[in-house]
């Protein structure tokens, strides 16, 4: 079904990449000298994704996230509109658990 191609990407990228950029925006805003910073609340994502089972004994079962203009390869049926809320928590040295303070400037597009 899905070939990994350059429009689609693995959820588990996207959740990572989202997870980088978080930690980008948290570490510019502890930064000296920066005065404003805000707490990460629940992060929800609605993502459109394509599932596709690998052949073989040891197959797995993968989600691609699809363009929002939709991908021909997709039949309608094979894909689903899913919703993630993700609750960032940042681990202290020690083992507890934060919520995540972020800050920086704005970026273009960005809402």
């Amino acid at each position: 079904m899905a070939s990994g191609g350059e429009s689609e990407v693995e959820l588990a990228d996207l959740i990572r990449q989202l997870r980088e950029e978080i930690k980008a925006a948290a570490t510019a805003g502890a930064e000296p000298g920066e005065t404003l910073r805000f707490e990460v609340g629940p992060v929800e994502v609605e993502v459109t994704v394509a599932v596709s089972r690998e052949a073989g004994a040891n197959g797995k079962v993968r989600f691609w996230v699809v363009d929002a203009g939709g991908d021909s390869r997709f039949a309608r049926s094979a894909t689903q509109r899913i919703t993630l809320t993700l609750h960032p928590k940042e681990v202290t040295p020690d083992g507890t658990t934060r919520s995540p303070l972020i800050s920086g400037d704005e970026v273009d597009g960005e809402r």
